[in-house]
């Protein structure tokens, strides 16, 4: 799929956590990355990481995100980029993220080649709590040749923290996941117990729902927890665990095979995401493994699942209660949900989204 070379540049350690992390691993990396790219992370602290073919990994330090910190660090980033590439070998650049500091180094080393700016839901809620986070996704609405939203959700937030976009240049290009998850079913475990067995799979910041979680697993019955989240995260919501009697499973933070395999060992995955999801690629994926989802109707989420998932509210403890009693005691309701989920998730293979983006730079350098 020959193109343009993309440079690209995601503002997080090699290693993190998360969705974004992920599908930019997805998109530019591996032996046979399905988008031609000169890919950075930023090295963490510490030993240097195994990192995948195609990543390379930029020594800057002072990560930040407020003045006069962030400027020296976007300038520093810059720098490490400007020496990292050669201008005339990139044809176009991703900017992944409208805020953070990786999207401003690029354009500032790059100012040449043309540029897509792709939303990813933290970038928003980052620049309406940060002012230089404002300003820079309002920078960079202005700069970016395409802006690239996964759902209308996405749209409809940027659009309310930069108002003076140019819609004409927004771009609708769903994220996707693995295609072998939808061409190969992964295998399930058979139930061995009436208990609902349940998972939240994810980071635990707070916009994650953690505490509303907690609060609905204390009022409901018949269900047993599982937890896959960082170390440092979990360890942090285990005294609200404790104070609230709640009992779960602690699985580590699981590497992507390992989580595929636990979805198959789960009833429902829970997502009480309490302010927007640029997507909910976890959501997804575990719709590809047969895992049905109890979601909160948050943005980007109610895009991406819709009535192939339950929604609920989970700062109503009651009504999840209830709506988790009905799943597990309504007869057909978990194969339903399950055959709902495959035919979700097969909407959105990676390979689209890698050949959407593709076209989309072909489209403004051709």
């Amino acid at each position: 799929m020959p193109g343009p070379t993309v440079a690209t540049c995601l503002d997080l350690p090699a290693g993190s956590p998360g969705g974004s992390v992920e599908l930019f691993l997805d998109l530019y990396t591996g032996d046979q990355p399905r988008i031609p790219a000169r890919a950075f992370m930023l090295a963490p602290a510490g030993r240097r990481p195994l990192v995948p073919p195609g990543l390379d990994l930029l020594s800057v330090a002072g990560k930040s995100l407020e003045n006069p910190a962030f400027s020296r660090y976007v300038t520093d980033l810059r720098r490490a980029l400007r020496t990292a590439l050669d201008p005339n070998a990139i044809g176009c650049l991703h900017l992944h993220h409208l805020a953070f500091g990786a999207t401003p180094a690029l354009l500032r080393a790059l100012p040449g080649p043309a540029r897509i700016a792709l939303v990813h839901g933290t970038d928003l809620l980052f620049a309406q709590s940060h002012r230089d986070q404002l300003q820079t996704l309002r920078e960079t609405s202005r700069a970016a040749d395409a802006i690239v939203v996964p759902t209308g959700a996405m749209a409809d937030h940027l659009l309310r923290l930069a108002p003076q976009t140019d819609k004409s240049k927004i771009e609708h290009i769903p994220w996707g996941i693995p295609d072998h998850l939808i061409t190969s079913r992964p295998a399930r475990t058979a139930r061995t117990t009436s208990h609902l067995r349940l998972l939240y799979a994810g980071r635990l910041t707070p916009e994650k729902g953690g505490e509303a979680l907690i609060r609905a697993m204390a009022a409901a019955r018949g269900v047993e927890l599982s937890i896959a989240a960082p170390r440092s995260q979990f360890q942090a919501l285990a005294p609200l665990l404790h104070k609230a009697q709640v009992k779960a499973r602690y699985l580590g933070w699981l590497r992507r095979p390992q989580l595929w395999k636990a979805f198959g060992e789960h009833d429902v995955l829970v997502m009480p995401s309490t302010t927007l999801e640029a997507m909910g690629l976890v959501a997804l994926e575990a719709q590809a493994c047969g895992l049905p989802v109890l979601y909160q109707p948050v943005p980007g989420l109610r895009d991406a699942l819709g009535a192939t998932a339950v929604a609920t509210d989970f700062r109503q403890p009651a009504t999840v209660a209830a709506d988790l009693d009905r799943i597990r005691t309504a007869g057909g309701m978990l194969p339903a949900l399950r055959e709902a989920g495959y035919a979700n998730a097969a909407r959105y293979p990676l390979s689209a989204t890698a050949r959407a983006l593709h076209h989309l730079g072909r489209r403004l350098t051709d």
